[in-house]
């Protein structure tokens, strides 16, 4: 019976939420549309951790129902009541199919076609001779040098292009364990949970940084130095922890690594291009958008040089993870609906923060942050949250001895970034799911409990903070 509920709860549970009268929620002013929502939100949660379909599958059937239940060219039988108060408004189609295609998507596909081209050409494996050199042969210190070197590179560029540029670095690593050694876990799941700390450190490290800092002006205004001041010893001490907690999960049987990566930088026409495209792409991306581009922009260089070239060929194609692709577009969609819709925000509102004192006011907001950013895109996450929390800030007079609006806005933005439990909290999840060295449950197990010190964490650093200033 056990192996039937995984298929059954995800279909029953949803479909009760569909039929339910609007007056059996808990929230005023629910619309048809958003309880549509919440039905198709609950039925990816619980695909997602029951896995009775592959998590990539759970993605495509969002998009669909998002396209016949929500959107305004749906079957004409879900869009009888359009146009009445209690109804609600519908998602443009368009908008719902761009989730296939979004920035974020193409970041992706540059990040795949740089890690095809190192791989192919080997610079992945020299990368990995040159910078895992200094930190010997023992499986812990090699995958502590990793993380650090994923968080700095964190700091300054794309989240997923670090994790897709270190996870083709790490290949030739993982392949050295035995087939059931947790070391491939552990390295596997390092990356990503690396990249997304790491992220934290500087004011363009990750949007939820610089949309926090759209509210923190005048007499709260935080400058580049200063954040760091702040940020990277945050990253630091959580990189940390999060190093001790991998390797007492999944500690790696292996004794040593003998990294003896032979081999010499290839010269061919072809190698230099690849060379020159990444290095060029990398700095690119560290420079923000200083030249005028984005990083979502600066992604399809290396697509249109690698395909124009000859370097990634109709054959390299075929083994680009198509599935991945589609896992993030669901995410992306699902994020679109809870925003688009007003459900996030409805929820939000319907929460009586005056009501509570400012220590449950701020651990509230900053695990319905945390909470809210494991199942929907970050940004979008600190997109809804923030202006509240910028107002809740300057209105509840009872968190100005605990740092006021500032503390608030920090807080939530660091919750925003700690979402990573699941393949769908965050691109860099998704990459090393992609592997197939790591089950949703190992991330899970690691992404919560990362998650939940690092909220207790931002509230000591905060609060430390806070103190220094009054002295």
């Amino acid at each position: 019976m056990r192996q039937y509920l995984r298929y059954i709860v995800p279909i029953l549970i949803p479909l009760i939420i569909l039929l339910l009268p609007a007056s059996a929620f808990p929230v005023e002013g629910l619309t048809v549309v958003q309880q549509r929502v919440i039905a198709i939100f609950l039925l990816a949660a619980l695909c997602w951790v029951m896995e009775p379909i592959p998590i990539y599958a759970t993605s495509v059937v969002i998009i669909v129902l998002e396209l016949l239940l929500l959107s305004n060219k749906g079957l004409f039988l879900f869009r009888s009541g359009e146009g009445e108060p209690h109804f609600g408004e519908l998602l443009a189609y368009n908008d719902i199919m761009a989730t296939f295609a979004s920035p974020i998507i193409m970041l992706f596909l540059g990040g795949f076609f740089l890690a095809m081209a190192a791989t192919k050409y080997r610079l992945d494996v020299n990368l990995a001779r040159v910078l895992l050199r200094p930190f010997g042969n023992q499986p812990k210190y090699v995958m502590f040098g990793l993380m650090l070197i994923t968080a700095i590179f964190s700091m300054f560029m794309s989240n997923t292009a670090t994790t897709a540029m270190m996870l083709s670095i790490l290949a030739p690593v993982i392949a050295l364990f035995g087939q059931k050694d947790p070391g491939k876990i552990a390295f596997a799941l390092c990356i990503p949970v690396a990249a997304n700390i790491g992220g934290i450190g500087t004011p363009i490290g990750t949007p939820p940084n610089a949309i926090a800092l759209k509210y923190l002006t005048g007499e709260n205004l935080i400058t580049f130095g200063e954040w760091m001041f702040f940020g990277v010893p945050f990253v630091a001490v959580l990189l940390v922890f999060a190093w001790a907690l991998i390797n007492a999960l999944y500690p790696a049987k292996q004794e040593k690594i003998e990294l003896t990566i032979k081999g010499q930088f290839l010269k061919t026409p072809k190698a230099i291009t690849v060379y020159v495209t990444f290095a060029l792409t990398v700095i690119l991306w560290l420079m923000g958008s200083t030249h005028g581009m984005n990083s979502y922009t600066v992604a399809l260089i290396p697509v249109a040089v690698f395909s124009l070239t000859g370097i990634i060929n109709k054959e390299d194609l075929k083994k680009i993870s198509w599935d991945v692709l589609w896992l993030v577009s669901g995410g992306i969609a699902l994020g679109l609906a809870l925003d688009q819709t007003g459900l996030a925000r409805l929820v939000v509102h319907s929460i009586p923060f005056d009501d509570f004192s400012p220590y449950v006011v701020l651990g509230g907001s900053a695990l319905l942050c945390l909470l809210m950013a494991n199942f929907m895109s970050h940004t979008a996450t600190a997109n809804l949250l923030m202006p509240i929390m910028a107002a809740l800030g300057t209105s509840m007079t009872s968190l100005v001895p605990l740092g006021g609006e500032v503390t608030l806005i920090l807080v939530v933005t660091f919750a925003a970034s700690l979402g990573m439990s699941l393949p769908i909290s965050t691109p860099p999840n998704a990459l090393a799911h992609a592997t197939g060295h790591v089950e949703s449950n190992q991330m899970a197990r690691v992404g919560v409990i990362v998650g939940v010190v690092g909220v207790a964490l931002s509230f000591a650093m905060i609060w430390l903070l806070h103190l220094i200033d009054h002295i």
